[in-house]
């Protein structure tokens, strides 16, 4: 970007959410509340991996990863709105919007990674439980979680150097509680055509291949249970499986209640509430999710509560 193009924005008006001045603070109280339960809920998910020996399995190392990813991906944002909403101001600096903008990039791709990652992990001990142990070595593990990451720090980077390169002259308002790319993208008075390129090429690439390796694993998991089916087996699968599909047809299932199946708001309000899902909902449902529904988990809750009871 050249540096009379830089200098025409400093920084940009996030909207914030659409509410009336009175209700200012009772939103900051809900959003202060469901980020500390997304934050101890997941710090107490990741702590229990840690202390308990028997969830020292690959599952649960990539679940103690996408805890660490969901704080991550809410702390991007929530801990901005809030002070916006303290300080009564709108602005953000135009070098901390692109750096939110960036992590949001990295911490969304890298769910959907480690969702598609665990979904192998659940294909593997179902379709091939002889050899699970071998399959799922622990460097294979670390290599999928590395990997992961590398991925998503390079989608992310590449789509920033992208953006860092066009200009933003007049109009600074984003229509949203933090700086999203394509609304930095519709605020930019240069051409455009190269970002939207990589985002439906690249972009598409990095959303599709996950799906498809979690759709394609619960697809192979459901053929293998119903060559023989049974009561016990069916209730085996479901128990191993049920946390992960329920995250992630909450994930995806809001993707497609949002924009492909709503049809009475517009769409700056369907990016809205799409954003308060990503950002605020899901992270903070994972640990509910997991901690209910699991019941190693359960155990490793029980045996943690009773030793704090019992060194008091």
């Amino acid at each position: 970007m050249k540096k009379e193009n830089q200098s025409c924005v400093s920084e940009f008006l996030l909207l914030g959410l659409p509410s009336q001045p009175d209700h200012q603070a009772m939103f900051s109280a809900l959003f202060l509340v469901l980020y500390l339960t997304t934050v101890l809920g997941n710090l107490l998910i990741i702590l229990l991996i840690r202390l308990d020996s028997r969830l020292h399995t690959p599952m649960y190392f990539f679940l103690s990863h996408l805890a660490f990813s969901d704080i991550s991906f809410s702390s991007v944002t929530v801990p901005k709105l809030l002070m916006n909403i303290q300080a009564q101001q709108q602005s953000i600096s135009y070098e901390e919007c692109i750096s939110q903008m960036y992590f949001f990039v990295l911490f969304s791709c890298l769910d959907n990674f480690l969702l598609a990652v665990m979904a192998y992990d659940r294909y593997v001990a179902i379709c091939r439980p002889l050899h699970y142990v071998s399959v799922m070595r622990e460097g294979l593990c670390v290599l999928l979680v590395a990997g992961s990451w590398f991925f998503c720090c390079g989608h992310a980077l590449l789509h920033t150097l992208l953006l860092v390169q066009l200009s933003f002259c007049a109009e600074k308002i984003i229509p949203n509680f933090f700086c999203d790319l394509t609304a930095l993208l519709k605020l930019s008075c240069s051409d455009i055509s190269l970002n939207e390129l990589v985002i439906f090429t690249e972009g598409g690439m990095l959303f599709i291949l996950p799906l498809s390796s979690i759709l394609g694993s619960y697809i192979r998991i459901g053929t293998t249970v119903l060559r023989a089916p049974s009561t016990k087996r069916i209730y085996k699968t479901f128990s191993t499986c049920g946390s992960h599909l329920s995250v992630v047809s909450l994930y995806y299932g809001t993707i497609a209640g949002v924009y492909f199946f709503s049809s009475s708001q517009d769409s700056s309000d369907k990016d809205l509430i799409a954003s308060v899902i990503y950002t605020v909902v899901i992270p903070m449902l994972n640990p509910f999710i997991y901690s209910l529904r699991n019941r190693d988990i359960k155990q490793a809750l029980e045996m943690f509560v009773y030793k704090v009871n019992f060194h008091k």
